[in-house]
């Protein structure tokens, strides 16, 4: 199944990618060899992941009205970068080369550095970074003539578009951060519910979290369009029976540059555990929590998380949703899984939850090709090991 496309010169290249799936690490070092990723300025090793692309911010950021959907006309116009028009969208423009604050509650549109020329076989799908979720830092990628967020149809030929929205923080950033990642995928990349299930059998996907190691038994293992997993609100005595964090209303800046300073009460609220395992979620209010199992994704699938039941709309259960072959696993399958942690925003009303309750699943998908590089190697991961845990940028 390899793709006619055109390179930086005009002439048709093939990317070689025959299998359905997700491109691994060493194909999306192809793509970018052939020219079907560009970007302003060199790309760095530091933006190839196991099974995506990290994407950097580019040079201005633009402070917006509104929202808006590009279906009607290209993004560059809407700004008014294309032309001498500028829509009353834009309010005032932002340098971000020496670094710039952008304030909570507010809007931002940022030009990415990347830009790609995708074959009529060759899709992508973008998604917020872990600890952009966990800053409580809405993102999604906007595409020309579009009409949704973080899908890039299959064909694109164009320019990347960040929308930033800090909703607990405000945030200091600059030029060549990477808050979203990019994966390409060619056909249809999901493993069925019977072939999860048989890869749990064979190579275990969960684990429950306690000292033991103890796997989640085959029989006991929920499947319906994705593996289910549940919530944890009953923490443990080595953490001082911390189940989840809040995010403080008042705070400072973060700046994102600066890994492992920030002092974490300063912005969270530690919520320990009550005596009948529950947590009432305030609205509009976010929290950290995470999962009662530990999960695994071997070396020849990625996974994504998605809402238990998107239609009930009461609470988002993440922002930051994609796992790394490797994540949880390790290079053979040392690693007894790692617990996965969900940024949590409920809506409209008050939500209780228990623990032990479902709330959210988890879709693999297979990859084309066995990756070169895992999540955890040399590659800088960092959460591999994680349990209930805040951003890298944080000292508890």
């Amino acid at each position: 199944m390899g793709k006619q496309l055109r390179g930086r010169c005009g002439r048709p290249v093939t990317t070689n990618v025959r299998q359905s799936g997700i491109l691994s690490y060493q194909q999306i070092k192809e793509l970018i060899g052939l020219g079907v990723v560009q970007a302003d300025s060199p790309i760095e090793d530091r933006q190839i992941q196991p099974a995506s692309l990290d994407l950097r911010l580019g040079v201005k950021a633009y402070r917006l009205l509104s929202s808006f959907l590009p279906e009607r006309s290209e993004v560059g116009h809407r700004l008014g970068v294309m032309d001498a028009f500028q829509e009353d969208l834009v309010m005032y423009e932002i340098d971000l080369r020496e670094g710039a604050i952008l304030e909570k509650g507010h809007v931002y549109l940022v030009p990415l550095l990347e830009s790609l020329t995708l074959s009529k076989d060759l899709r992508a799908r973008a998604n917020p970074k872990s600890t952009t979720g966990r800053l409580d830092i809405f993102t999604r990628v906007i595409t020309d003539l579009c009409a949704s967020f973080d899908d890039i149809e299959a064909g694109y030929k164009g320019p990347l578009y960040l929308e930033i929205v800090p909703r607990s923080f405000a945030i200091k950033l600059k030029t060549g951060m990477c808050l979203n990642q990019v994966r390409f995928i060619a056909g249809q990349a999901t493993v069925s519910d019977s072939a999860v299930k048989k890869l749990h059998a064979d190579d275990i996907l969960l684990f429950h979290n306690t000292s033991t190691d103890e796997p989640v038994l085959t029989r006991d293992i929920r499947i319906d369009k994705g593996l289910f997993l549940r919530i944890d609100l009953q923490g443990s005595e080595s953490d001082r029976n911390i189940v989840g964090y809040r995010a403080k209303k008042n705070s400072h800046i973060i700046d994102l540059s600066k890994i492992g300073y920030h002092p974490a009460l300063d912005f969270w609220e530690p919520i320990h555990r009550r005596k009948d395992d529950s947590l009432l979620l305030e609205p509009e209010e976010f929290y950290i929590l995470a999962s009662k199992e530990r999960i695994r994704v071997p070396p020849g699938y990625a996974a994504e998380m998605v809402a238990y039941e998107a239609a009930c709309g009461e609470v988002r259960t993440h922002y930051a949703g994609f796992f790394d072959p490797g994540f949880g696993y390790g290079a053979r399958g040392e690693i007894k899984g790692t617990q996965v942690v969900l940024e949590v925003r409920p809506h409209d009303v008050p939500f209780l939850i228990h623990d032990g309750q479902t709330f959210f699943k988890v879709i693999y998908d297979k990859m084309t090709e066995m990756p070169t590089q895992l999540y955890g190697s040399v590659l800088g991961s960092s959460y591999q090991r994680q349990a209930l845990t805040l951003s890298k940028h944080f000292k508890v």
